[in-house]
């Protein structure tokens, strides 16, 4: 889990970066549904720590969230 949360923050920093500095916003929803993997992984692990864990839990609303913004992002 470790090694999949160290791959997408990292990929997340970078491509918001170049969205940053190029102004080019189109990939806006790939820049979603990696955050939202990217807190879908982190939920789970706070899950996992601790058992009953509200943070856990809130995270994985969250990432529900963002994989419905970035499902409407594709859309449009």
């Amino acid at each position: 889990m470790k090694i999949i949360r160290v791959f997408l923050s990292s990929f997340v920093i970078v491509l918001a970066g170049y969205m940053l500095l190029s102004q080019d916003f189109s990939l806006m929803p790939v820049l979603m549904l990696l955050f939202g993997s990217f807190v879908l992984v982190v939920g789970v692990t706070a899950i996992k720590k601790r058992k009953q864990s509200v943070i856990g839990y809130l995270l994985l609303i969250v990432s529900l969230l963002l994989f419905w913004v970035s499902y409407r992002g594709f859309l449009l």
